[in-house]
């Protein structure tokens, strides 16, 4: 992989890089974009929402003919919802995979809809494999749809989509897939990996702000979804039938983060879409992983695992390192990371996403070393039981 040698510009405002999975740092074109107001009804804006549709629907790939685009206003947590309420008829069943807190939010909204659902919890970190779900599948043939999590920001892993999506079909069912974090840095062509319908948000891969997600499904399960919903806001079918017969959300739009988010599309198409994208980010890990351990830090994943999104560190086992205060230090020098979510032992996470490069991730080693350095902590190795935890993920 080469390395850029065009430095992204920094935020112009001076505010510190967001090393989060969503919100991140966006570009000064995409804040510019939303200087002007647009009305939600007028011919200009359901043109762009019409190209948002069609570009997001490109960005798929191979096969992307047999899908559409509903965006839904809210955060990507309501787009999950309205996927779930949607697609899971009220007699069918769910089996939700999970190894981290997308995967247990998604069994946890299963339980508000009243739909019927069993789960395969891995835990904090481990691989939901293809063996695994076929198994479940055979046993339970109740089940009609899987609900799988792309890339679990939890740990930074990247899910094994691929053998997953395998094993569904393989059973005659049905996979939804939240790929919040990895759709459009991660490709997702229908011709390599099927599944029905699966949803992200506008401030991902796609650099833009939040306010409003979407949902990409086969056009047959969204005409076949009419009446499934809970909810009346959170109804895919009507959202889109609404849109194909007008053009226009059904209710007021975030007008000014669909504006922005065009420019953001347009941006990621020039760096060459998906594998532009992906690149990029996945240079920026590999560039921030290799300071981190030269440092002493240890990662959670072996390399293999390591989504380009997010990456997962131990926290030192040193005295010294209090993680409120590495926390204050760093954002103090530019940079906001992000507190772990293990439940065994301590971590926090550095995102790689968003309008930033490997320079950017060479500031950020030096930031952590600089940090380091003014604690006291002398070694940044982790405790031997959080080893012993990484150990469970290799065999």
């Amino acid at each position: 992989m080469s390395a850029s040698t065009d430095p992204i510009e920094p935020p112009r405002l001076g505010e510190p890089y967001l090393l989060t999975p969503g919100p991140l740092t966006t570009s000064y074109a995409v804040k510019q974009a939303m200087l002007r107001d647009w009305g939600s009804w007028d011919d200009d804006f359901r043109g762009m929402t019409r190209e948002i549709r069609n570009r997001l629907l490109a960005l798929l790939g191979r096969g992307a003919e047999d899908f559409d685009c509903v965006p839904m206003q809210g955060s990507g947590s309501f787009a999950v919802e309205a996927m779930l309420g949607s697609f899971i008829p009220r007699d069918g069943k769910a089996l939700v995979l999970i190894n981290g807190a997308y995967g247990l939010r998604s069994a946890q909204t299963l339980n508000y809809l009243g739909r019927d659902h069993v789960v395969l919890d891995k835990g904090d970190y481990l691989p939901p494999r293809g063996a695994e779900v076929a198994e479940i599948l055979t046993a339970d043939p109740a089940i009609t749809h899987v609900v799988a999590i792309h890339c679990e920001t939890s740990s930074g892993i990247l899910n094994p989509i691929a053998e997953i999506s395998k094993a569904v079909y393989a059973a005659g069912r049905k996979l939804l897939i939240d790929s919040m974090s990895a759709f459009g840095a991660i490709d997702m062509q229908p011709s390599d990996i099927r599944f029905e319908a699966m949803v992200s948000s506008a401030n991902k891969c796609i650099e833009g702000v939040p306010g409003f997600g979407f949902v990409i499904a086969r056009k047959s399960e969204i005409e076949a979804a009419k009446g499934n919903c809970h909810s009346l806001s959170l109804d895919v079918h009507a959202q889109w039938d609404n849109m194909e017969k007008t053009g226009q959300w059904r209710f007021t739009p975030p007008t000014h983060a669909v504006a922005s988010f065009l420019v953001a599309l347009k941006a990621h198409e020039a760096e060459g879409g998906v594998a532009g994208r992906g690149a990029r980010y996945a240079r920026n890990r590999d560039v921030m992983v290799a300071g981190m351990r030269e440092l002493g830090f240890e990662t959670l994943l072996d390399s293999r695992w390591l989504s380009p999104i997010i990456v997962t560190f131990f926290c030192p086992a040193d005295e010294k390192f209090v993680f409120s205060r590495f926390y204050s230090l760093m954002k103090a020098k530019g940079f906001i990371i992000y507190p772990g979510k293990l439940t065994a032992v301590d971590s926090f996470r550095i995102g790689c996403i968003g309008q930033m490069d490997e320079h950017v991730m060479r500031r950020v080693v030096t930031a952590a070393q600089e940090t380091l350095a003014e604690m006291g902590v002398a070694s940044a190795a982790p405790p031997a039981a959080a080893l012993e935890e990484r150990a469970k993920l290799a065999a």
